[in-house]
């Protein structure tokens, strides 16, 4: 006779875990019943149901990144937990706090053939912070809350937390309520600060750059105090857009690949660059000529961040949050808060904004390009939506302020420097589910679109209400943009068959919209608010030019636009 279900240890699994601060577990119902159904019952925890493994990691990264707290994978071995590998990995990169919980096949079965027995551990250990097999039912509770504690403090990341069949089918261990795990914070050391603030103080021309750590720790006010107090340039990474509002007189857009010119000039005069919660990733690094030259000083929590991609004057261990405040008490000790060099600091900024605008800034015009298609949606939405995105050639313009201005208040998703391509559509629904109430939008090209198609009716079941634009160009942009450089074929990228997407769409009670002038982009983006309001999902698409390649593309590449192209 099985146990009653407030006594199995999946009971045990779900409440520790609620407790502990986690507020969804993702996955697909397992044979018998398990982690999924044990949550269902507990008070605290939602369940999202999906229909694939690897969207599910990536609806785990979505919900972490909108809720602002640890969400749950639940998985089992064998193929199950293998397919979720390909998310996990786009978590590891981001450093998304996502807490796997797994199975493992009885003892008896482990080097005789068991059915679905893989070594899990060894499988995930490059993509996790910690693993442990939970092999004696008093382990259970410590070894779910230790995960939790792991996942979010240090660097956020995975962590694996492995049970054994014999535990869950023992008696279930004595659970009593805990309080929910805590984000720690600390302070880097006093003197490296003042030190760090005298380098920042001195420059002729500090930039300031914010990582997808800044975020995670709540850092947003404290590095824009900073960032006046200096009078510096302000970019963000990727990970890091939605810390900042990027219509602050400082903020210069995205660093690196997406960094929008005249702001790149910023990038190359710079001195010295304070680079906060961020890896310096080879994205954030692509075409910033001499960075390796100028003096950084890093902040991150994870001293394994330092000397990996630049190497630091000057590395502060800490909180971003704390940090930022420290330096700028210590910048208020070091300087007058307003200098001139300060204020000339401030009218160049002011001035490259104003060049970006003017160069980004979308004619109207009969033929609607990415960059006018991408104004007209953010118009619709907002600058406070949830905004996800893919990494394919063309939704990269997305990337680029201000063809994409986005509000302190907006949630940003993007991939991290894996890039897989369908983490949109299942990263989408798990943001919305943290925040029904308030617009997600996805924006991707037709290859990951269809790729992660599995999460749809996700989002029809739930009755989410997303809004997708699809930039079709009929294939895969991005190898063929870089076949075109090398003059190499590039038929292979093409899509010869009809998109089956709409009737996916309609099947789910979708609605879907085909638009090649702003008219019909303004009157699908019309009937996508009222689907939205209905939990409908919208999916619009807009052809595009293979030409109309983003401004970071071709400044990278160095790339001449061609003739006609989106300026």
């Amino acid at each position: 006779m099985s146990a009653p279900p407030d006594t199995h240890p999946w009971h045990v699994v779900a409440a520790t875990l609620a407790d502990a601060g986690c507020d969804v577990v993702v996955g697909l119902p397992s044979d018998e019943p398990g982690l999924m159904d044990a949550a269902h019952t507990t008070p605290g925890l939602r369940v999202l149901g999906v229909r694939d493994q690897r969207a599910g990691a990536c609806a785990a990264i979505g919900h972490s990144a909108v809720s602002g707290r640890p969400a749950v994978l639940a998985v089992n071995s064998g193929p199950s937990f293998a397919n979720a590998l390909t998310g996990l990995l786009e978590a590891s990169s981001l450093g998304a706090p996502v807490v796997v919980v797994t199975t493992r096949v009885p003892a008896l079965g482990i080097g005789r053939g068991g059915f679905q027995h893989t070594d899990q551990a060894a499988m995930a250990r490059p993509l996790t912070k910690w693993d442990f097999l939970v092999e004696d039912p008093r382990q259970l509770t410590w070894a779910l809350r230790r995960a939790v504690h792991l996942a979010v403090n240090g660097a956020p990341g995975v962590v694996l937390v492995e049970i054994a069949d014999e535990v869950l089918r023992a008696p279930a261990p004595e659970r009593r309520p805990a309080p929910p795990i805590r984000r720690l914070r600390f302070a880097a050391d006093a003197e490296e600060v003042r030190r760090a603030a005298r380098l920042l103080t001195g420059a002729r021309l500090p930039v300031v750059v914010a990582g997808g750590g800044c975020k995670s720790a709540g850092a947003g006010a404290a590095v824009r105090r900073l960032a006046e107090l200096l009078a510096a340039p302000l970019f963000t990474t990727a990970a890091g857009r939605g810390l900042v509002d990027e219509e602050h007189s400082l903020a210069c857009g995205l660093v690196g690949l997406y960094t929008t010119p005249p702001a790149d000039g910023l990038l190359i005069d710079a001195d010295v660059v304070l680079a906060i919660g961020s890896r310096l990733e080879e994205t954030a690094r692509m075409g910033w000529n001499g960075l390796e030259d100028k003096t950084l000083v890093h902040v991150d929590v994870d001293p394994a961040v330092f000397h990996t991609a630049v190497e630091p004057e000057v590395a502060l261990l800490g909180d971003a949050a704390v940090v930022a405040g420290q330096l700028a008490d210590a910048v208020v000790a070091e300087a007058p808060a307003m200098t001139a060099d300060g204020a000339a600091r401030r009218a160049e900024v002011t001035a490259v904004r104003a060049a970006m605008r003017a160069h980004q800034t979308p004619a109207d015009g009969p033929e609607l390009t990415v960059t006018a298609a991408l104004r007209l949606l953010q118009e619709s939405v907002t600058r406070e939506a949830t905004l996800v995105q893919e990494n394919g050639l063309h939704d990269m313009w997305g990337y680029h302020y201000p063809v994409v201005s986005v509000g302190d208040g907006a949630r940003v998703i993007t991939p991290g420097e894996q890039t897989m391509v369908g983490f949109g559509l299942p990263a989408a629904v798990g943001a919305a589910l943290a925040d029904p109430a308030r617009r997600t939008v996805l924006v991707c090209g037709d290859g990951a679109f269809e790729m992660g198609l599995a999460a749809l009716p996700t989002a029809a079941e739930l009755n989410l209400g997303l809004t997708v634009l699809v930039l079709d160009n009929r294939g895969y942009g991005w190898p063929r943009f870089v076949r075109a450089e090398e003059r190499a074929p590039d038929t292979l990228t093409r899509f010869t068959t009809p998109a089956h997407t709409d009737a996916a769409v309609h099947a789910l009670g979708g609605l879907t919209a085909h638009c090649t002038t702003a008219t019909e982009l303004v009157a699908a983006l019309e009937a996508a608010a009222k689907a939205h309001a209905e939990g409908r999902t919208t999916v619009i698409t807009v052809p595009v030019r293979d030409d109309d390649v983003p401004v970071g593309v071709r400044r990278v590449f160095d790339t001449a636009s061609p003739a006609g192209a989106t300026a």
